[in-house]
């Protein structure tokens, strides 16, 4: 079986040996986990014509509309300057409109269009179910455990207080 990305060998279901490093290392085990997930994912949403960066965007305005860019580029993991060439292609598509801030001109917020909307519904949903196939490989009730777990420890990293959940 040729390795493709998002795909893991039968070999590496392995269980590691206790000392070795890579696959014992945390930052290993989030990111190949994600890439895996989250490839599947993004095939998905590229039969909607989006790119990757262009489906987190529209996720995180489905979540919150009107988000100043900054904030924006925050949520959707990119760099201001690469959010703002995807907001502008958006744009030119149709999926999302730059506002001026009604308290104060010179700050500009980003909405989806109606098409933006929905087409950022259907891929929430589409997310959702894909999210659902993902813990399918987890015990019951262990995927809100990992949920809960990665949510203190991303507070923590940015150096808040977690709280109880």
């Amino acid at each position: 079986m040729q390795n493709q990305p998002g795909h893991l060998e039968v070999e590496a279901i392995v269980p590691p040996k206790a000392d070795a490093f890579v696959p014992n290392y945390l930052l290993y085990l989030l990111a190949s986990t994600s890439d895996a997930a989250s490839s599947q994912f993004h095939d998905y949403a590229r039969h909607s014509d989006l790119r990757a960066p262009e489906w987190r965007v529209l996720a995180c305005l489905n979540d919150e509309e009107g988000l100043m860019v900054t904030r924006l580029a925050e949520l959707a993991l990119m760099e201001q300057s690469r959010l703002t060439k995807t907001i502008d292609q958006m744009n030119k598509r149709g999926l999302v409109e730059r506002r001026s801030d009604v308290s104060d001109g010179r700050r500009v917020r980003v909405f989806l269009t109606p098409l933006g909307r929905k087409m950022a519904q259907n891929l929430v949903e589409a997310a959702r179910q894909h999210e659902a196939k993902v813990l399918e490989h987890l015990l019951p009730g262990e995927g809100d455990l990992l949920k809960s777990l990665l949510r203190r420890l991303q507070l923590g990293l940015a150096g808040l207080q977690p709280t109880s959940e």
